[in-house]
């Protein structure tokens, strides 16, 4: 199974977006985080699947995350 990276990030109205960004335009909205999460689970293989279906190549995921403490 290969893992993707989805960036989580609060809106200014009090909901959720996410995206992954080694799948461009794979993106989710919420109106909390755990409800974006479940959107983004449900979208990361629509959108691979859909990338495949018009002959796009789908990327290895490259990025990585870490934590500085400053």
């Amino acid at each position: 199974m290969t893992k993707y990276l989805v960036i989580y990030e609060p809106a200014e109205n009090g909901g959720w977006g996410a995206y992954s960004p080694d799948l461009p335009g794979c993106v989710a909205c919420g109106d909390t985080k755990a409800k974006t999460e479940e959107l983004m689970r449900e979208a990361v293989p629509m959108h691979i699947e859909a990338m495949r279906e018009i002959g796009e190549l789908v990327p290895d995921p490259h990025h990585e995350t870490g934590f500085i403490a400053a």
